[in-house]
């Protein structure tokens, strides 16, 4: 008997990848994409817990939920950060270059 790839393979890891890559995206689309591998990961675990003897393609499986994971961690740091500098230094400053230096030098002492 010949193995299926396992379903959804190849997009968990996909998405385990992009999960880090977009964590910077103010950590909001990498939390998203990560909480989705993260999904899909444990679906396809239990299906290959049932029958390992008839799927290929688990450490795809396993390796894009390991990138999920760190891209989770990722985007929430990120997110924190983001929430952090808004209330701290508002919004208006954020857009603001020459404003945002002025705050940051304030903050600083000089």
């Amino acid at each position: 008997m010949e193995k299926q790839k396992l379903p959804n393979s190849t997009l968990i890891l996909v998405f385990g990848i992009l999960s880090i890559v977009t964590c910077c995206c103010y950590g909001v689309l990498g939390l998203i994409l990560g909480i989705i591998t993260i999904v899909l990961a444990k679906k396809a675990t239990a299906l290959y817990a049932e029958n390992p003897e008839l799927y290929s393609g688990f450490q795809n499986v396993k390796t894009g939920k390991i990138l999920a994971i760190i891209g989770i961690v990722l985007s929430v740091l990120y997110l924190i950060m983001t929430i952090w500098a808004v209330s701290t230094f508002g919004w208006e400053t954020m857009q603001d270059q020459e404003l945002m230096q002025q705050r940051i030098q304030e903050m600083m002492g000089s």
